[in-house]
């Protein structure tokens, strides 16, 4: 498991490069903090490491953003806040996502755990301050 502490935003490309350095072959990760630790800067952080270019926003209302990699590559974006039960993510075919074998990154992770079989990355954020997050993957 792999620790990292920052003081300030500009710090994330380096743990978005420390988190797929660490977990190359992975393609499914889930995000777990409290509102406002910066799960969605982080994911957005990812997704920029791996050729997404243009525009990226949080799917809290969508559930779920999909984007685009320089190569054609799909990676997918779910917020699972306003979801009630897991069986509202099947509903949008979370499964079907899943198994694509692309890059999925899930905030609310707590919300869908029983539909992943444990088959996941868990990526922890914490605040110890109002600057500084602890990561965890």
């Amino acid at each position: 498991m792999i620790h990292t502490i920052i003081a300030n935003e500009s710090q994330l490309s380096e743990v978005a490069e420390e988190l797929l350095e660490a977990h190359p072959q992975e393609r499914v990760f889930g995000f777990f903090g409290e509102m406002g630790t910066g799960k969605t800067t982080l994911i957005k952080e990812i997704c920029r490491q791996l050729g997404v270019e243009g525009g990226m926003t949080s799917p809290t209302f969508a559930i779920v953003n999909e984007y685009w990699t320089r190569d054609g590559e799909p990676l997918y974006h779910f917020d699972f806040y306003r979801i009630d039960t897991p069986d509202d993510a099947t509903r949008i075919g979370f499964q079907d996502y899943l198994y694509s074998g692309s890059y999925c990154f899930i905030e609310w992770t707590e919300k869908v755990e029983s539909l992943l079989n444990g088959e996941y990355t868990p990526v922890t954020i914490e605040r110890i301050d109002d600057m500084t997050r602890k990561f965890t993957f």
